[in-house]
């Protein structure tokens, strides 16, 4: 299935009155130390604290009265759970979401109370895909992909989609775009409304240094797999690589992908906290992280950055917030 601006638009009437419209924020310190203009998109304010209930939201609507009755089966170490927990609540079916034993407990937490039940797995010795396959199958539920579903590509646009529109009320003509790149779907979706709205745009996926599945699959033309690396202070962007449908979005509207180390995420997600005042999970920092890494120059130029997440271990935030990360 082509995924086009329409199928977009058609996502951002279902979440009318469902997902929140988050704003457009500008720092002038930030403006200033970039030498250029930053439109900073907080998604998180979204509900669940991140973008993925958006796409969540527009696949389960999507479920006819009969799938709906047996509910459905996601995998996720965190917000695409919370996500799917919280639109199958909005719509009244049920949830089982497989996450990894070693997921945040905030994460965990907030899962369980937005009304799913959890399975744990063990990610180093046991298949999550496989986990959720066999429960779906063995309840009659849908299987509900984080990133690799043309109605979550879609939602996740809407993104994009905000943002093109926002744009516009401010005056701003956008020169560059960044944004999280995990399994892809984000992006994928975000750089289509982007790419319709503003042809020139130039868009940057940004992932961790440790887990550069998607570069090293813009280099070879093909989906890659990064290299197994043990972890990455951003447990939301561990995907081991670019989605079937996302990967094409990307290599066709992507003008590149930037990585940062953990050093760098946990000092863009102290600038958050000390100087936006925004709290910011360590995947949805990255390309906050890359900005202030100086990773692309900004200078006379307007880019607009999504902080995409903002569900965050309290105990490891305190540590990256005192320098101890």
């Amino acid at each position: 299935m082509t995924i086009i601006t329409r199928d977009v638009i058609s996502a951002a009437d279902r979440l009318i009155g469902k997902a929140v419209v988050t704003p457009l924020l500008e720092s002038p310190v930030l403006n200033e130390r970039v030498r250029g203009r930053v439109l900073i998109k907080p998604e998180i304010f979204q509900l669940v604290g991140a973008f993925k209930f958006r796409g969540a939201y527009n696949r389960l609507s999507r479920l006819t009265e009969a799938e709906r009755a047996h509910g459905v089966v996601a995998f996720s170490s965190g917000n695409h759970a919370q996500g799917v927990a919280l639109a199958a609540s909005m719509l009244g079916m049920p949830s089982l979401i497989v996450m990894p034993s070693d997921a945040p407990q905030v994460k965990v937490d907030a899962t369980r109370a937005y009304g799913a039940e959890v399975r744990f797995y063990d990610r180093a010795r046991e298949n999550r895909e496989a986990i959720a396959q066999a429960l779906a199958e063995e309840r009659g539920a849908i299987v509900v992909p984080a990133f690799d579903d043309p109605f979550i590509i879609a939602g996740q646009g809407t993104v994009g989609l905000e943002i093109a529109q926002q744009a516009r009320l401010l005056g701003a003509q956008l020169d560059v775009a960044m944004g999280p790149v995990g399994g892809g779907g984000l992006m994928a979706g975000t750089s289509i409304a982007l790419k319709a709205r503003h042809p020139d745009i130039e868009i940057f996926g940004v992932e961790p240094a440790a887990f550069d599945d998607t570069r090293r699959s813009f280099e070879a033309g093909k989906r890659m797999a990064a290299p197994a690396a043990g972890r990455s202070l951003c447990d939301s962007l561990e995907s081991p690589m670019p989605g079937e449908l996302t990967f094409p979005i990307l290599r066709e509207n992507l003008t590149g992908v930037l990585t940062v180390t953990d050093a760098e995420v946990a000092e863009a997600m102290r600038y958050a906290f000390n100087t936006l005042k925004l709290v910011v999970e360590p995947g949805g920092s990255v390309a906050l992280a890359a900005l202030l890494a100086g990773k692309l120059q900004l200078a006379g130029r307007t880019a607009v950055i999504i902080l995409s997440g903002g569900n965050v271990d309290p105990d490891l935030y305190a540590r990256v917030i005192k320098g101890e990360v």
